[in-house]
């Protein structure tokens, strides 16, 4: 080995001597699976010039300078991912905070919160919503930074207007601020509780009477009064009128007054009559087996009873009304009349008449007509009988109401009796 390579040769180990280990070269040598190749010939020496130790040793040091850099980033690299995933986290746990402003009721907070939605803020906070609340944005809205969500909830009022009755929600929390929302029209208005008055969660009663122009006609005139008043009667009284003795309205003075409504004032006189009548008798009929059938004797004449009847007379408005009957007494009991009825049996013949022509005789008197009556109403019946002579034979009251087989027998009696003289015209008839 020539003089110039070996001194070249150290130089060059002498310089890789001089790196610290951690600072060596970490390129990897290549993987020899079989016996090392042979030695490569030794180039043939050549002088070196001054200006190649120099190069070399310029080289030597630039290799040098970039060691240390290389080895550095390779630490370096772990740290900066630790440092970057921690940054990135923060990062991401500072983009889902969101500052937002909540209003439950009128009162208003601020707070931060990682919710998505407006439904999801909601329950973290604890705030049930039911059917008559209100949340504004709707609770699936999404949630952004400087959000303001509004809460108020529903309260019930059992409310009266102007007489009726209904049940309903208002999410305001006064008086005034439901009557508002419920469109009532308060100006003039009487109100159960004050405007000013707050409504709690579970509600109120609440009575309110609008104001109505009521129009009364009274005494010929036309009064209009406007009136929140709770009867027909109150806003009478505001009109001034009174009532006096029996007057009175056409609609009722305990009712409600409904807008535009017109009531008319009846004023009213009345009197008092007194009327008698007679009072009608019973008839007894009592069954006298000692009489004929069809025979009917009166034994005590009825008297008509006595009734005093009390009736109330008025005028409304001049105009006089059909009396009306406020009350009766008995004066005077009636007396019934008393009568016996026959039930025997009338007997089939009478002897010494039996054979004589009795239906010629009826047909001559009365045309044959049982319930006949001669133009002076003496006479009656088949065979004309006056009534005293239809007594004497048995018969009760006249002839003509008499059945027509007791009318013959008792003929029959009387011819017996007389012979044919009581039928001075017709007689001979019974002779054929």
């Amino acid at each position: 080995m020539s003089t110039s390579q070996a001194s070249h040769r150290a130089g060059r180990r002498g310089a890789a001597a001089t790196l610290p280990v951690h600072e060596q070269p970490t390129q990897a040598a290549p993987l020899v699976t079989g016996p090392p190749p042979p030695a490569p010939a030794a180039p043939a020496p050549a002088a070196v010039p001054a200006q190649g130790r120099a190069a070399a040793r310029r080289g030597a040091r630039r290799r040098k300078a970039a060691r240390p850099a290389g080895d550095g980033l390779r630490r370096l690299v772990p740290q900066a991912l630790v440092v970057a995933f921690l940054a990135g986290g923060t990062s991401a746990f500072v983009a889902d905070d969101k500052a937002v402003r909540l209003s439950v009721d009128g009162v208003p907070r601020t707070l931060h919160t990682f919710a998505d939605d407006v439904g999801e803020l909601l329950a973290d906070e604890g705030l049930a919503v039911g059917a008559h609340d209100i949340v504004a944005p709707a609770p699936g809205e999404a949630l952004a930074s400087g959000d303001e969500i509004v809460l108020r909830y529903g309260r019930p009022v059992s409310l009266t207007l102007d007489g009726y009755r209904r049940q309903v929600w208002t999410t305001a929390d006064t008086v005034e601020g439901a009557l508002r929302q419920l469109g009532v029209r308060a100006e003039g208005a009487h109100l159960s509780v004050s405007r000013s008055a707050a409504i709690s969660r579970t509600g109120l009663a609440l009575d309110v009477r609008t104001e109505r122009a009521v129009t009364f006609l009274a005494d010929g005139r036309e009064r209009t009064v406007r009136t929140n008043a709770a009867t027909v009667g109150e806003a009478l009284d505001e009109a001034g009128i009174t009532l006096g003795g029996e007057d009175t309205t056409s609609v009722p003075r305990e009712a409600f007054p409904r807008d535009g409504q017109t009531v008319t004032v009846l004023r009213i006189t009345g009197s008092t009559q007194t009327r008698e009548e007679a009072v009608p008798y019973a008839v007894e009929r009592v069954r006298d087996p000692a009489l004929f059938a069809g025979t009917e004797v009166v034994e005590r004449q009825g008297v008509p009873g006595l009734r005093r009847i009390t009736y109330h007379l008025r005028s409304v408005n001049g105009v006089r009304q059909k009396p009306r009957r406020t009350g009766e007494e008995i004066v005077r009991e009636p007396v019934s009349r008393k009568v016996r009825v026959g039930t025997r049996a009338l007997p089939a013949s009478v002897a010494g008449a039996d054979g004589l022509d009795w239906g010629a005789l009826a047909a001559c008197e009365s045309g044959g007509r049982p319930n006949a009556v001669d133009p002076s109403g003496t006479y009656g019946g088949l065979y004309q009988f006056d009534p005293g002579t239809w007594r004497s034979l048995g018969g009760s009251g006249v002839a003509q109401d008499a059945p027509a087989a007791e009318q013959t027998f008792r003929a029959k009696k009387l011819y017996v009796q007389r012979g044919a003289g009581p039928w001075p015209h017709c007689g001979r008839r019974l002779f054929g």
